[in-house]
């Protein structure tokens, strides 16, 4: 007797058998590692050895004061620092509301936090807060999300620190509303915002440096996001800058669908005059990870999510970074320069906050502060 069996049952039965059938896998071969190849290594082209990449250096500076636009900055007034209200929180430390010079006719806020115990000088860190209105206030602590009070956090570890408002925000919020340049570009029509605030964060190291209680050869700079970007724009402008740490700040230009938003049109601006240039679909002569380099020997630190926005984009950070890393290596300090990148999103939480904080603590606090000792008992 013979059985018919339809054309697609077979297909089927030869489908499963297939499926619990073990592949064997291909076989693996040893090899040496593959050189890894990214767009970010225009970043050392021609560079042979430290005397090309301290002459290319120069060249980036200068494409870098190019970007922000910083010979239109003003001249620099007299600092004029003075203490608008002064609070001890916790027994801890002295908070107190400042205001100082910025340009002839603005002045700056910022909350500085001074701790109580100390012997001798402390080394100062310029904290700066994201895109918020009040977002000095949240820096100290005293509003929103306590993640980000960094001052409060970093008085208690044992340091001077100073969190700046943003020239469009606290204090100095525009009619038009918080981070709203218009007026600005009005007042400075051939500056910048970054120019702007970079500059306006290097006096902010200025009020550090006037303080008796400030170890002057000690100074730091950490922010999230806007303060992120912020961090390394200051640090790359002002060699003052010891150590630092950027969290979750800037998307770059390249891989970036939304390059045109370094240069918008309305609310806030941060590059203006290269909008022509991006909405041509053409990028600056200079890129951040460039920006970053000119950090170098200087210790620094990349926090970023894998996550947070566009994931190709951040996971191009990644290639970015081990880019950097040559930089540090041909600067001879590769201790210098680490960066983590985490699922977190846009965000700074605990493990964030913490390595942040380590970082700061190797790189300018003295060496006894971080070492390890044997158990004695």
């Amino acid at each position: 007797m013979r059985i018919a069996i339809a054309p697609f049952v077979v297909c089927l039965i030869l489908a499963s058998s297939t499926a619990v059938v073990a592949q064997e896998p291909a076989v693996r071969l040893r090899s040496d590692p593959p050189v890894i190849e990214s767009s970010w290594d225009d970043l050392l082209d021609g560079v042979k050895n430290l005397e090309d990449w301290k002459a290319h250096k120069e060249v980036l500076r200068g494409r870098y004061l190019k970007l922000i636009r910083d010979e239109y900055k003003p001249e620099k007034p007299a600092l004029d620092l003075k203490v608008h209200e002064t609070v001890v929180v916790d027994g801890q430390y002295t908070r107190k509301l400042i205001s100082y010079n910025v340009e002839a006719d603005e002045r700056a806020h910022a909350y500085l936090g001074i701790p109580l115990k100390r012997d001798g000088e402390l080394p100062g860190i310029v904290a700066l807060h994201g895109t918020y209105a009040k977002g000095k206030s949240r820096a100290a602590g005293l509003v929103d999300n306590p993640d980000k009070a960094y001052l409060d956090h970093l008085c208690r570890r044992g340091y001077v620190v100073i969190a700046p408002e943003h020239f469009v925000s606290g204090h100095r919020i525009p009619p038009e509303g918080a981070y709203e340049t218009g007026r600005f570009h009005k007042k400075h029509p051939n500056w910048t915002a970054v120019g702007k605030f970079t500059y306006e964060h290097s006096i902010a190291i200025d009020a550090l440096q006037s303080l008796p209680e400030v170890d002057a050869e000690n100074i730091g700079a950490l922010g999230h996001s806007l303060g992120g970007h912020g961090t390394f724009f200051l640090a790359a402008y002002d060699e003052r800058v010891k150590a630092s740490a950027c969290n979750c700040g800037a998307s770059f230009f390249r891989h970036n669908s939304r390059a045109e938003a370094w240069s918008r049109n309305q609310w806030y601006v941060y590059l203006k005059p290269i909008r022509p240039t991006l909405l041509k679909g053409e990028l600056p002569p200079i890129d951040f990870h460039e920006v970053m380099a000119l950090i170098a020997p200087r210790a620094y630190l990349d926090v970023s999510g894998l996550n947070d926005g566009n994931k190709l984009t951040q996971r191009q950070r990644i290639l970015m970074n081990m880019k950097l890393m040559d930089v540090w290596d041909l600067e001879k300090a590769p201790e210098n320069f680490s960066f983590f990148a985490h699922g977190r999103g846009h965000s700074v939480k605990h493990e964030s906050r913490q390595l942040i904080y380590g970082w700061l603590d190797t790189h300018l606090k003295p060496k006894e502060a971080t070492e390890t000792r044997l158990v004695t008992e």
